[in-house]
């Protein structure tokens, strides 16, 4: 049976493994299904496991791979899904009470674009209750309670893919699949000391997710390194018929291989100026520290901030109306008021008095805001900044109060629909990982991983895994 050494291993080693027969996918699952068991509860970092599931397909997997069918990096390794996919006969509870009976008939197109590659899904990652889109103040607003930091069980993982991260940090499984409409995948990749892309709007389906602002909504891998979420990537992304906002086949698709590398731009950065207003003083120093590297690492870095406007107020009024109109049965029928948060409990009402009038100069000053983005990328290829201005916070905190700082580039971002990878990049004196984000125009989904790619092939912080007691 594997060691311990396994459970921090990339998707792209364990494949190798996989691939040359020395490694078996059913004894890899058994022992991410026994540590998962060991330390899920722990951290809150399931809603429930399926170890059925997953042996059945982990036998499969030996079975086809034995046969010489082998389908790619993703055959026979263990993952989790945030508990907002729909898998068949599986329970899938948006992490809310109102639905934690609530099952599917059928499977999420990236479920089943995971089925196809042939991957284990060992269990349904937690999640702040409907993906925090009747907005929360506590890390408690889940069916399961706070993630915990497996770097400091004190702390939160953060974001609604607050279990996804968890997941991964702790090594409990290989990969886990997040979601974002506002830095649920960013936040928990940097508070985990993990990497995570957020896809290009429309390049991966929202078909069987829930779904809580449809026009900024989108999934992404959360993984070891920007290399294994570029693996995982190529297999989620493509156009779906069933998710009329996928993009069309030729834009939508995405490959990828080490070797494009070669072939890769030379890339122009812009570390970002103005992004967050104040950092954390051990922010501060891990930001310089991190801009020094990409000085060394990169030809061209200069200095850029992002265009003023009103950003964060553009995203709230979008995803508050939008949000509202996704659960608006919840919210009519009074169920809203079984959600664990109190927040939660009333903001659906407030959301419900947001004017059309409003909701369309948002999109109107979005159109702006895109018009201006699409300036900006003709002088970079990517921005970077550190991915959070503080590090993990306690699992007790105010987040209403304590995070409620303007996020400029969190609402640019997914106003945008623009692509970025949190990685890893330094530790706080009280060893807290943090992250930097590299974001993309459009489309360029590449030019992101490229950039982190890069970013890791200098740095070892990707490497580091906390000891779980």
């Amino acid at each position: 049976m594997p060691g311990e050494e396994i459970f921090y291993l990339s998707v792209t080693e364990l494949a190798k493994r996989i691939e040359a027969k020395t490694l078996s996918p059913v004894d890899l699952t058994q022992v991410y299904l026994k540590r998962s068991e060991k330390y899920g509860p722990r951290l809150n970092a399931y809603a429930r496991l399926t170890p059925d599931l997953a042996l059945a397909q982990a036998q499969a997997a030996e079975k086809d791979i034995r046969r010489g069918h082998y389908r790619g990096p993703l055959h026979g390794i263990p993952y989790a899904a945030k508990d907002l996919l729909a898998v068949k006969g599986v329970p899938t509870t948006w992490g809310a009470k109102p639905y934690a009976s609530q099952v599917f008939d059928y499977d999420a197109t990236v479920i089943e674009h995971l089925n196809r590659a042939g991957a284990v899904m060992i269990g349904k990652a937690s999640m702040v209750e409907l993906a925090g889109g009747m907005n929360y103040r506590f890390a408690s607003a889940s069916l399961q309670g706070a993630a915990k930091n497996p770097w400091d069980t004190s702390c939160w993982t953060c974001g609604s893919s607050s279990g996804s991260g968890a997941i991964v940090a702790a090594g409990l499984a290989a990969f886990a699949i997040g979601t974002e409409t506002w830095g649920s995948i960013i936040c928990p990749s940097a508070f985990c000391g993990v990497s995570g892309l957020r896809p290009t709007y429309g390049r991966v389906s929202r078909y069987g997710a829930m779904a809580l602002a449809p026009s900024m909504d989108k999934i992404g891998p959360m993984a070891r390194s920007a290399e294994d979420c570029a693996r995982i990537f190529a297999v989620l992304a493509g156009h779906d018929p069933k998710d009329h906002a996928t993009l069309p086949v030729d834009k939508a698709a995405f490959t990828y291989s080490p070797s494009m590398e070669l072939k890769s731009r030379s890339l122009t950065v812009g570390w970002l100026t103005n992004a967050w207003k104040m950092l954390d003083p051990s922010v501060a120093k891990i930001a310089d520290a991190t801009e020094k590297t990409l000085r060394k690492t990169f030809p061209v870095v200069h200095h850029v901030a992002l265009p003023q406007g009103p950003w964060d107020d553009t995203g709230n009024v979008t995803m508050g109306i939008e949000g509202a109109a996704s659960f608006r049965s919840l919210i009519r029928s009074g169920q809203v008021t079984e959600l664990a948060d109190p927040l939660g409990q009333i903001n659906g009402y407030v959301n419900e008095q947001i004017s059309g009038a409003d909701y369309l100069q948002a999109q109107h000053v979005r159109e702006i805001l895109q018009k201006k983005m699409a300036d900006l990328f003709d002088s970079f290829d990517v921005l970077a900044t550190v991915s959070q201005p503080l590090p993990a916070t306690p699992l007790d905190f105010n987040l209403e109060t304590g995070l409620s700082f303007p996020d400029p580039l969190g609402a640019i971002g997914n106003l945008c629909g623009l692509p970025a990878l949190s990685v890893p990049c330094g530790f706080t004196e009280r060893r807290l990982p943090m992250g930097v984000q590299f974001v993309g125009r459009a489309g360029d989904d590449f030019g992101v991983i490229q950039a982190a790619r890069t970013y890791q092939s200098h740095t070892d912080w990707h490497h580091r895994h906390p000891k779980l007691a």
